[in-house]
């Protein structure tokens, strides 16, 4: 995929991850990723936004949007409209040259009810920070119930709810109870990142 000339790895949304973000249909690219020093981090791109039009062309998916990245010349100026906070955003972006990324899959979310997250989680020792190349997150102990069926698993680190970075187990305690019943939680597992969206009952 050409996501690369953009410096972003992106995900299809599913209706739990448009929940999540407050959209009323799941349309759009969602960044996951953003590598430093890329055509998205210079545009102002953030982990979070979701690209919901290229150039004016309207983004169903991940796949379109590699699409309209691949027919852009290197050094091509293109406008993104992006969802973020709840509204619509444009930036402009300059196109790179690069190789190809991967497109992180939307993983298995559950739609049965349940009232807590089912994760154990400890902060990340400055050791594991520096091997994952990260500045802070939560790393699961153990998965059991939502977030076990929407895939998470022991060894997964949690890097933000909604986009927003979690520090701390207590913040993320937070951050999950203020919502009454869906979030997304920004995953590192290995190199890949991705959103996971987790029924809350």
């Amino acid at each position: 995929m050409n996501h690369a000339r953009l410096g972003v790895e992106v995900q299809t949304l599913d209706q739990s991850l448009a929940d999540s973000f407050r959209m009323k249909a799941p349309n759009g690219a969602l960044v996951a990723k953003i590598e430093p020093d890329s055509a998205a981090a210079h545009a102002g791109l953030k982990v979070g936004d979701v690209i919901l039009e290229f150039n004016g062309s309207p983004i169903v998916d991940a796949g379109q949007l590699s699409a309209g990245v691949g027919a852009a010349a290197p050094g091509d100026k293109a406008s993104l409209e992006v969802w973020r906070d709840g509204k619509a955003v444009t930036l402009n972006v300059t196109i790179g040259s690069a190789a190809p990324a991967e497109v992180a899959g939307t993983g298995d979310a559950s739609a049965s009810a349940q009232a807590r997250l089912g994760l154990a989680l400890r902060p990340l020792n400055p050791e594991e920070r520096q091997q994952a190349g990260v500045s802070g997150g939560l790393v699961v102990e153990d998965a059991q119930g939502h977030a076990a069926e929407a895939g998470i698993q022991p060894g997964d680190v949690v890097l933000s709810v909604d986009g927003t970075p979690v520090q701390s187990v207590a913040q993320l305690r937070k951050m999950v109870q203020e919502h009454d019943k869906q979030v997304a939680l920004l995953i590192q597992r290995g190199n890949n990142r991705l959103f996971v969206p987790v029924t809350l009952g």
